[in-house]
């Protein structure tokens, strides 16, 4: 039995929000030990022009205003995701907007993009001293008057310092968020970003990867529109995915009943579906980050059986602590060892086709 074992009763006697305060404040003063894991060829990753010493990364939403990612880092991840970031700070919805469903190992968020805006996060990021792959999740403030510019504005604020981007026009709880995954509006923006990503990339002699994330709640006509501007355009990978509005399946129908995104367990089967579904839209080389309910090494082994390159969790460290990272990379290893894999990525799209026929 870890020590979060013992912690996790009474840190659920306090609001998700309050808990989650206390734990950026653990890891920023030391009190969250460091969980090494070792290296292990079998699990590296390259890809975007980035070398990944494991393919499992801290999704965007724990550390919104880029507080910890050295921390996180040294939690085991391969990588990590900070934001959302916004151009101007911004205080998101009204409390409470988190809560956890405790029976499903679920949480539902409308948290709203809250965040510090881009100064205090550029102000952190410039003074990391890590090596290690630290990506900027950025997205657009509730009341700008032109979106697409927000977008822009972080890809140029941030060129200097993230090594990846990921533009999010997934978030449930912006409204009118989510439109911008409609076709015409997702190729205007995708031409927006990818030609601020061009620009930056003369400026300063090296490339950014873009990603774009993803809702899980597309139909296959919204999937067969983003696959095609994605292919039109010159994007580096796709995140697959983020929160579902979907309540199929739930034990607490109380909580249930919260508006927001819905995350961790619950949330695995839809997005893993929508995963392999995009997967077989785009091709086998195109880069995919899956994301949705990892919570095991075997969650994680079937993201990427489903057509993930790599994949990231957030939610599920809510229930098991933060040595998740670490037990999954681990459990990774020794399947690679059981499977006897040369690469991880040896079963990448091995059971995308059964994945896709999932029913949503």
């Amino acid at each position: 039995m870890s020590v979060f074992d013992f912690l996790r009763a009474p840190l659920f006697t306090l609001d998700p929000e309050t808990a989650h305060g206390l734990s950026i404040a653990a890891l920023k003063s030391g009190l969250v030990p460091a969980c090494a894991v070792p290296e292990d060829a079998r699990l590296r990753v390259r890809l975007a022009g980035l070398d990944f010493p494991n393919p499992v990364g801290l999704a965007a939403g724990y550390d919104k205003n880029a507080e910890v990612p050295e921390a996180m880092l040294r939690l085991g991840f391969g990588f990590t995701e900070v934001g959302t970031l916004t151009p101007k700070p911004q205080a998101g919805n009204p409390r409470p907007r988190i809560f956890r469903l405790v029976a499903d190992e679920g949480v539902i968020n409308r948290l709203g993009f809250n965040n510090e805006g881009h100064e205090a996060a550029l102000r952190r990021l410039s003074a990391l001293k890590t090596r290690g792959i630290v990506g900027v999740n950025i997205g657009a403030n509730k009341d700008s008057e032109d979106r697409i510019a927000d977008y822009v504005a972080g890809i140029h604020r941030f060129a200097g310092v993230a090594r990846y981007f990921t533009v999010n026009i997934s978030s449930p709880n912006t409204p009118g968020l989510r439109d911008l995954q409609a076709r015409e509006s997702l190729a205007a923006l995708l031409s927006a970003v990818l030609a601020a990503r061009d620009a930056e990339a003369v400026r300063r002699g090296r490339p950014v990867p873009v990603f774009l994330k993803i809702a899980p709640d597309l139909t296959e006509e919204g999937m067969d529109d983003v696959a095609a501007e994605v292919l039109s355009h010159s994007l580096d990978g796709l995140i697959v995915s983020n929160t579902t509005l979907s309540r199929d399946g739930l034990k607490d129908v109380r909580q249930a009943g919260e508006t927001g995104g819905l995350s961790g367990k619950p949330v695995f089967h839809r997005s893993t579906a929508v995963l392999a579904r995009m997967r077989k839209r785009l091709g086998p080389d195109l880069p995919i980050i899956g994301v949705g309910g990892v919570s095991s090494a075997e969650t994680a082994l079937e993201k990427i059986r489903a057509g993930a390159d790599l994949v990231q969790l957030y939610s599920c460290m809510v229930y098991r602590g933060p040595g998740l990272a670490g037990e999954i990379v681990r459990g990774l290893g020794n399947a690679a060892t059981r499977l006897g894999l040369s690469s991880i990525l040896d079963v990448k799209s091995t059971a995308m086709e059964r994945w896709a026929a999932e029913r949503l």
